[in-house]
């Protein structure tokens, strides 16, 4: 999901796209993760909160909730907030789940939760995007969202791919707009 909504983020001209992850938290207190991660992309760290001019923040669903690893950055981000890092800057959400009910939308605005107290301005897909009204899988208006089964072996939809996509050039087109 995160490599589509980056698609659609690179489809403006001049507007690029970095994908970040975060660190896997641990019950254990002296388990660590390496600085850098053995695969996909690198972990965020607070430049790149600062560098950004919009932000897409995905996570997948923990019983309606966002991931611990995910809350456990955000939790870190007290800095950024006293210095207004990310004051007027637009963000985007996608969540994945298990099951058509599992929760998506409210991890969605789990997630809008600590952008809006950074004072963030969220964009979702509006129903102009017509894959939201007929997507027999994930979609909504609060952001993309896929339904990936309980053994993780349903691909993402023709739907759910061009709502990913719409939300990455709607996030862009937002981010040039406020960043103008």
């Amino acid at each position: 999901m995160a490599q589509l909504i980056a698609r659609g983020v690179e489809q403006e001209d001049g507007v690029r796209a970095r994908l970040r992850t975060v660190p896997r938290v641990s019950s254990v207190c002296e388990a660590t993760e390496a600085s850098i991660p053995d695969s996909g992309a690198p972990y965020v760290e607070l430049r790149d909160l600062e560098e950004c001019i919009g932000l897409a923040l995905g996570s997948p669903t923990r019983f309606g909730n966002m991931a611990s690893a995910m809350k456990y950055f955000w939790d870190s981000t007290g800095g950024a907030w006293m210095k207004h890092t990310l004051v007027g800057k637009p963000a985007a959400l996608f969540t994945s789940t298990g099951t058509m009910h599992g929760g998506q939308e409210s991890t969605l605005l789990s997630m809008m939760l600590p952008l809006l107290h950074h004072g963030m301005v969220v964009v979702g897909l509006p129903y102009s995007e017509p894959e939201l009204t007929s997507t027999q899988s994930g979609g909504t208006p609060y952001g993309a969202s896929h339904v990936a089964g309980i053994a993780n072996d349903q691909a993402i939809s023709d739907a759910e791919r061009k709502l990913c996509m719409a939300l990455g050039r709607r996030l862009a087109q937002t981010a040039l707009k406020l960043s103008a």
